[in-house]
């Protein structure tokens, strides 16, 4: 309130002043300007530029003033702008089996800990809790919104998680719905959500419904995608067509890890994909700090701009293809009226 008005006042007095000097300069127009009288097109808006960024500075100087002094330091991260980072892992027998990496002699869930291994140390782990969801033939919880990385490391580090389960066929669309069901209470667009299997035994169709809470999905597969490796009666491989498919029904992203770590880029897209517009963060004080550069600013470089390109006119000096040739017609006007009348001269 005590900055607007002290806004308004400056406004008033400057705009009064600009008046002032314009009606003073008038008179000396034709010496400053040359025969025309008048400045450069730009330099009209000067006097309002001026008024406005001395009204500029005034409101965000007194409300830098006002407002109470900030402390940067070290800040804990609310609950509330906490990111989930939700694995669905696949730890059926098959993740077992030794055909991924670059050599073909890492283990399916080797690879897929060396995948996350990775992306934890490029992402900030700091702004997100992790949740595991294992699934096999059915699906369970085994680790809610830790912080601990340790914790993760241990599941994904030879944990033979799939004697917790009977035999039978792997059942991708459990975890996803258990997965679904566990991300249903949180923050809209706070979570994003990784699939990781070797996708041999996904269903042609259905897809359990996300929550709201889900911003993001990305299906990483794991696994040789081009030679099978027997087990359980049949040839088990990466299915790289049923894996991308798995990713379009989830509105997300393939990735074939076998071979690569996801890329930074990706998970760039899945940091900026949760976060918030950071102008939406912006207080009173940004805004106060930048009107003050601003304007600040623009009223320091009035006066050089005006110095250099304010009028086209020099005197003595040509600037312009209309004066050159208006001289050279006075000055062949005068030559001829020498000649007819040398009397004169």
């Amino acid at each position: 309130m005590v900055a607007g008005l002290a806004a308004i006042v400056i406004l008033v007095v400057a705009t009064g002043a600009e008046m002032l000097h314009a009606r003073r300069i008038r008179r000396i127009a034709p010496l400053v300007f040359g025969p025309s009288a008048q400045p450069a097109a730009w330099a009209r808006i000067v006097p309002a530029l001026r008024v406005l960024s001395l009204t500029g500075l005034c409101w965000g100087l007194i409300t830098l003033l006002l407002l109470p002094p900030k402390i940067h330091a070290a800040q804990a991260i609310p609950d509330n702008e906490m990111k989930h980072l939700l694995i669905v892992l696949d730890v059926s027998p098959s993740m077992r089996l030794e055909d991924a990496g670059q050599n073909k002699d890492q283990a399916r869930m080797q690879r897929a800990a060396r995948l996350m291994e990775s992306f934890f140390e490029r992402a900030n782990m700091n702004r997100y809790r992790t949740s595991v969801v294992a699934v096999y033939n059915a699906a369970k919880r085994v680790v809610e919104d830790t912080r601990d990385l340790e914790v993760i490391h241990n599941i994904f580090n030879d944990l033979p998680m799939h004697h917790a389960f009977v035999s039978g066929e792997t059942d991708l669309f459990s975890g996803l719905e258990e997965a679904a069901e566990l991300a249903k209470p949180w923050n809209p667009h706070s979570t994003t959500l990784l699939l990781i299997s070797d996708g041999d035994t996904v269903p042609g169709v259905g897809m359990p419904k996300m929550p709201v809470s889900v911003a993001n999905a990305v299906v990483i597969g794991v696994g040789d995608s081009v030679k099978g490796s027997f087990i359980n009666g049949h040839h088990s491989r990466q299915d790289v067509s049923t894996l991308r498919q798995l990713a379009i029904r989830l509105n997300g992203t393939y990735h074939n890890g076998n071979e690569k770590h996801l890329s930074t880029d990706l998970i760039d897209q899945l940091a900026v994909g949760g976060e918030e517009n950071p102008f939406e963060k912006l207080t009173r004080r940004e805004y106060a700090l930048a009107i003050c550069s601003l304007s600040a600013l623009i009223y320091a470089l009035i006066p050089w701009l005006l110095h250099y390109w304010g009028t086209g006119w020099k005197p003595g000096v040509f600037t312009s293809r209309k004066e050159r040739a208006r001289a050279r017609k006075e000055t062949e006007r005068k030559q001829k009226s020498t000649q007819l009348h040398p009397s004169a001269t």
